[in-house]
């Protein structure tokens, strides 16, 4: 299915906040900015809702702890107990604080990596995966929002013209 969609191209990253917030205020909705480097305050700006990637770490985080401990248990205390340093190994309550070392280790490790995957997936980025930037001039120095159109073309060309767009292409997006 093709959709009509506009694309407006800024060449500096003010000129782009305000345009956005004027966008906003006419109340249409932005599909999407391509920028060269983050702009800070771009997401509050588009009204996009906060993210939760701190939680997801927390969780994961979490989870490498309890694997740890685990793996821990049952190596050091179950499975294969040896006297290292003259610490007996009768229960893994007594050998903690020479575990908390690896606690930390994995914990990090865990919520890194999975942390990682997770934003990826959610991108949808995956290998070998084709660009989806409408113009190559936004990996370099503008900026393209995407607005889609809706028997609005006319007056939404006028109104992104008037924010300072230094170009304005139309065309259509296969979804």
């Amino acid at each position: 299915m093709a959709n009509k969609v506009i694309h407006a191209l800024y060449n500096d990253d003010d000129i782009l906040m305000m345009a956005v917030k004027k966008v906003r205020a006419a109340h249409h909705h932005i599909d999407e900015v391509y920028c060269p480097f983050p702009v800070h305050g771009l997401d509050k700006a588009m009204g996009l809702a906060p993210t939760r990637i701190a939680i997801a770490a927390f969780l994961y985080g979490i989870v490498g702890l309890s694997v740890a401990i685990t793996m821990m248990n049952f190596i050091m205390i179950q499975d294969w107990p040896q006297d290292i340093g003259g610490k007996p190994s009768f229960s893994y309550l007594e050998n903690m604080p020479s575990f908390v070392p690896v606690m930390f280790e994995l914990t990090i490790f865990f919520a890194a990596h999975l942390m990682v995957i997770t934003f990826y997936m959610r991108s949808k980025l995956w290998p070998f995966k084709k660009a989806e930037n409408p113009d190559v001039r936004s990996t370099d120095d503008h900026f393209v929002m995407e607005i889609s159109v809706h028997d609005n073309e006319e007056s939404l060309r006028a109104l992104l013209e008037e924010t300072g767009a230094v170009e304005i292409n139309i065309s259509e997006k296969h979804s």
